[in-house]
């Protein structure tokens, strides 16, 4: 079965507002220049001289104004200069949001997860018997065999057997439990247009092995060995299980591809 990953890219745009305070100028009034003589001061009574002292405030104030002025236009031209670089180092927080997108973690249509689940239980109680039921069940309602890599007509039960180590089928169920820890790959291939997409597990089956990040790599480990790893990080084609689920429930394969 042939997967073909389509993927878009997220751009985000920020928006930056700077707002400069309106700063009125300080105007004497000539009054009280013209009012503010030496006989005046001197012959004045004491409650009158405090108060032209405090008409003549405006002036030093409005020094200090100015200045603080200045101080918010370079302010803002420092502070253009700092989003200008954080908006050019953006990109490279899109890249980091792009790969993040490659495992689905939206929430599942409502017969994906039954499927799952059925999975999930028959590999809980170690049946092989009951994994073959849930098989069965999705090919008889959907009328598609499930691809396990052994023919339409093979026995399950035995093809799993005789692919497991211990010779039980046993390392098959712990296969398929690990690959459905990890989020899934979500795939706009369906040839149904009101359930196009597929889902598959891992999400580590349809992405490049050289774009893999710290965290992506050590979900790889958790599934292959390190050497099988390590060829898969190099570009090398995915050689592992994966499962995969139609959007309406169809269980489409579960199988290793050489």
């Amino acid at each position: 079965m042939t997967y073909d990953t389509q993927r878009s890219d997220f751009e985000g745009t920020r928006y930056a507002h700077f707002s400069r305070p309106a700063t009125r100028a300080c105007v004497v009034p000539t009054h009280v220049a013209a009012g503010c003589s030496s006989p005046l001061v001197a012959f004045a009574p004491t409650g009158l001289g405090q108060a032209i002292r405090r008409m003549r405030r405006p002036c030093w104030i409005g020094t200090l104004a100015s200045a603080l002025l200045v101080a918010v236009v370079l302010g803002d031209v420092h502070g253009d200069g700092l989003s200008s670089r954080a908006l050019a180092a953006e990109p490279a927080v899109q890249d980091r949001a792009a790969i993040k997108e490659r495992a689905f973690h939206g929430e599942l249509p409502e017969s994906v997860i039954e499927m799952r689940e059925d999975i999930l239980a028959a590999i809980h109680a170690g049946a092989l018997a009951d994994l073959d039921k849930a098989a069965r069940w999705s090919e008889a309602r959907s009328g598609r065999p499930v691809d396990f890599g052994a023919g339409p007509d093979a026995d399950h039960v035995g093809h799993w057997k005789r692919l497991s180590r211990d010779g039980a089928g046993l390392e098959v169920l712990a296969i398929a439990a690990n690959l459905l820890a990890l989020p899934p790959a979500r795939l706009a291939i369906g040839k149904d247009p009101e359930n196009t997409f597929v889902y598959v597990w891992p999400y580590l089956a349809e992405v490049p092995g050289n774009t893999l990040t710290s965290t992506e790599t050590v979900d790889l480990l958790r599934l292959v060995p390190a050497e099988t790893a390590e060829a898969i990080r190099k570009g090398g084609k995915w050689p592992w299980w994966r499962i995969a689920i139609g959007a309406d429930g169809t269980w489409l394969a579960f199988r290793r591809y050489e």
